[in-house]
């Protein structure tokens, strides 16, 4: 027995019960039904605003951020914006069925799939949500979209579908249990705000600290 099986043990001793009880467990499913909401920013109310104050956050925090009315303009403006900033037109992402499915041959991007070992510069991934009263992006990991993508390149291209943005943390962690299911969670929900930054060292902001120097979200519509 662990050490914090005898705690609970000790304590269910103490108390005369066995934590089998069919009222106590009761008790317990109806305060976790019913668990009080907490206070929730303004910003985060949602409505139809939120993709406005999503970009608004997101760009205070040193993101940049275009909105596409068509998913099929994906490749070309992700080849536009590497192209403008002297970068190479290399792309690395996942399984993601959403990309996989885009025009990518009408683009001169050279395509590479998988996880990343650290070496690529540029990596796209597709989130699964964000959250308009922080700016931040929700994604999963998995074969699809690959955690090493979110934090190895300098530069992470993210794109999120407008549908798919929430007002606030709550809103988020509804609807992952919605997709997921009870005991079906993914293994790990990165929340990501902004490019990597420190000012650990002599208080001066230096982005790309921890990861990606440069962040870049295209909100699709669609």
């Amino acid at each position: 027995m662990s050490a914090r099986a005898e705690i609970f043990a000790d304590i269910r001793r103490a108390l005369g019960v066995t934590g089998r009880e069919a009222p106590r467990r009761q008790t317990v499913e109806a305060r976790l039904a019913h668990t009080p909401k907490g206070i929730v920013p303004a910003r985060g109310a949602g409505g139809d605003g939120r993709q406005a104050v999503f970009r608004a956050e997101a760009e205070r925090v040193l993101a940049s951020v275009v909105e596409l009315s068509n998913p099929a303009e994906i490749p070309t403006r992700i080849a536009a914006y590497l192209a403008d900033r002297n970068l190479p037109l290399i792309l690395r992402m996942g399984d993601d069925p959403f990309l996989a499915a885009l025009p990518w041959q009408s683009t001169a991007l050279a395509i590479s799939q998988g996880p990343s070992d650290g070496s690529d510069p540029i990596c796209l991934s597709h989130a699964f949500g964000a959250i308009a009263e922080s700016g931040t992006l929700v994604l999963l990991s998995g074969p699809a979209n690959p955690t090493t993508l979110n934090f190895l390149p300098e530069t992470h291209v993210v794109v999120v579908k407008a549908a798919d943005i929430v007002g606030n943390y709550e809103e988020i962690w509804q609807r992952l249990r919605a997709a997921f299911g009870k005991g079906a969670m993914p293994r790990t929900v990165n929340f990501i705000t902004g490019p990597s930054r420190s000012a650990d060292i002599g208080q001066t902001m230096q982005l790309g600290a921890h990861g990606p120097r440069e962040l870049h979200i295209i909100v699709v519509e669609g």
